[in-house]
Formats: structure tokens, C-alpha cells, sequence
């Protein structure tokens, strides 16, 4: 038995030591021709990689579902922090849910409370925007409420959020609004915080320009503008925009009207203590085809 063990040791080291040799020649011979710049063993290169790449799926088999498996693993890891992202925005929402239904329930209590009017000066009334001027040197819009409404000229329209214009030109059904963008629109102003009054004068632009400001070192891009109230024609503290500037370094009025969405405006019923006399007459009697003497807008608004 010591003998067999003898031999077959004496056998198997020459053999391991032959298997090597013959593979690091294989291997040298493969690499060899690989490098060989050849046309003729460039086409024993596609020969041999025609052969037996198609056939070499089964081995790549576990390669690809590795990757694919490290691939979903990614992609369950990314869901799961949005996932996670997700709950706490829904926790936020609910806690703004909370917060937005007492707020509801307190602006009902102070809508109940404004049921009780002290100051016949701040009702509105609302009207449906009819057509604009379509003119690029006079920016004005239709509404459908005038004089049977009680409106007067001067008075200043809203939109919810900033004031748009004046109204200027009223008939017994409808009435001329005249924005502030018009060339023709002088809005004196409040800029905010630092108190500076200015003009806001329209120049057919969507940013009218301040004009006739005090001190523009005290103004800087993003303060509020708002009306003052000087002459007694509108309310004070009406919100005009934000004081930004043109490529050009001039002071400008970012409005907070939205004129491309102008489906309602709001007209302040304001009896200030001056008197618009000089009435526009955008919108006359004669051009809606009344009579001069028995239609309202031509009588003196109490």
C-alpha cells in the first residue's frame, strides 16, 4: 500500500506541473493572438468569438441576475425612502388640515361679525368683465354694472388681490375701467416700509413705472406698494404691487393684479372727500343709444 501511495505522488507532480505549463501556454497563445494586428487573425478572432460567445449564455446567467438582482435592490431602497418621504408630508398635511379648518372656522366668525357694516364706504360691488379695449394705446376693460348700480366715476376696482384701475366712463348698464397701466392712470402711492410717497403712472406697460419719488436711496425691489389716499379720490392702504427694477436701474410696480385672468372686479363704493367732475366719457348715452336727460349716468350719484 506505501508503495501504490509512492508511485501515484511520483506521478502526480509532474502531471499538476504539466497542466500548468500548458495552461499559462494557452493563456499566453490566447493573449498573443488577441494582440496580433492582423487582418487575417483579426477574422480567426471573429471566428472563434462567433462560435463560442452565442454559447456562452448559460455561464453569463448568474452574472446578469446578480446585476439585475443589485438593480432592484436600488430601486426597493429608493421607494422605500420615498415612502418615507411621502408619510412625512402626509403628517405635515394633516397638521395644515387641522390648522386650515380652524382658520375656516374662525374667518366664518368674523364673516358673521362683518355682517354689521360701520362704514358704508367699504362695500363693493362686483362685476363680470365684458370685453377689453383692445388697443395698445388705452388699456381699459367693460364691465356689466353702471349707473342703475349706483357706480361713480372714480371710484377704484379690485380684482381680490390689487388694485387694477379707476372707473372711468359710466352708462345705466355698464362702465369703463380705466387699468393702472394706461398712460393716462396717475396713482398717488405709499411704498412700504419706509413710508416714501410716489406716483405710479401708467405707461401702457405691465410694470408702471414710480415717478416723483422723495428719496429712492429708502426704496428697494420688493417693498410694498400701496395707495395713500392723497387727493380724497381712493382709499388709503389698497395694495398696488412691489417696487421692482428694469434692466435700465428704473424703479418699476410689479402688480399684484393678475390682468391676464381678469374675469371679475371688485368697485369700492368710496365717497372720498373729492369729487371726480371731469367724467372721461369713454361710454356716453348717445353711443348705447339713451337719452341723455332720463338716463342716470348723466345725473348727480349722491
Amino acid at each position: 500500500m506505501a508503495k501504490d501511495r509512492a508511485s501515484s505522488s511520483d506521478y502526480t507532480g509532474p502531471l499538476r506541473r504539466l497542466l500548468l505549463a500548458v495552461l499559462i501556454l494557452v493563456l499566453g497563445g490566447t493573449f498573443l493572438i488577441w494582440r496580433i494586428d492582423s487582418p487575417r487573425v483579426e477574422r480567426f478572432r471573429a471566428q472563434i468569438t462567433d462560435r463560442f460567445v452565442p454559447n456562452l449564455d448559460w455561464a453569463m446567467a448568474p452574472v446578469t441576475g446578480t446585476i439585475n438582482l443589485f438593480r432592484d435592490f436600488q430601486s426597493y431602497q429608493r421607494l422605500t425612502e420615498q415612502n418615507q418621504e411621502l408619510r412625512s408630508e402626509l403628517r405635515q398635511m394633516q397638521a395644515w388640515k387641522e390648522a386650515a379648518l380652524q382658520l375656516e372656522q374662525e374667518n366664518a366668525r368674523l364673516l358673521d361679525l362683518n355682517q354689521v357694516r360701520l362704514d358704508p364706504r367699504l362695500t363693493v360691488i362686483t362685476g363680470v368683465v365684458l370685453a377689453d379695449s383692445g388697443s395698445p394705446f388705452r388699456q381699459s376693460v367693460l364691465l356689466n354694472v353702471g349707473a342703475r348700480d349706483g357706480l361713480v366715476d372714480g371710484w377704484a376696482t379690485m380684482d381680490g388681490i390689487g388694485l387694477v384701475g379707476r372707473i372711468s366712463g359710466v352708462a345705466k348698464n355698464t362702465s369703463r375701467v380705466i387699468l393702472l397701466t394706461d398712460a393716462s392712470s396717475r396713482i398717488p402711492a405709499t411704498i412700504q416700509p419706509s413710508g416714501q410717497r410716489a406716483l405710479v403712472a401708467g405707461d401702457n406697460s405691465p410694470a408702471p413705472p414710480i415717478d416723483f419719488l422723495e428719496n429712492p436711496d429708502l426704496v428697494r425691489p420688493g417693498d410694498r406698494v400701496i395707495s395713500s389716499g392723497d387727493g380724497g379720490v381712493f382709499p388709503a392702504g389698497l395694495l398696488i404691487g412691489q417696487v421692482a427694477a428694469d434692466p435700465g436701474g428704473r424703479l418699476r410696480v410689479r402688480l399684484a393684479a393678475d390682468y391676464e385672468r381678469l374675469e371679475f372686479l371688485r368697485v369700492l363704493r368710496h365717497h372720498g372727500s373729492e369729487k371726480v367732475s371731469d367724467s372721461a366719457q369713454v361710454i356716453t348715452p348717445e353711443s348705447l343709444g339713451t337719452d341723455p336727460e332720463s338716463d342716470p349716468a348723466t345725473s348727480e350719484q349722491p
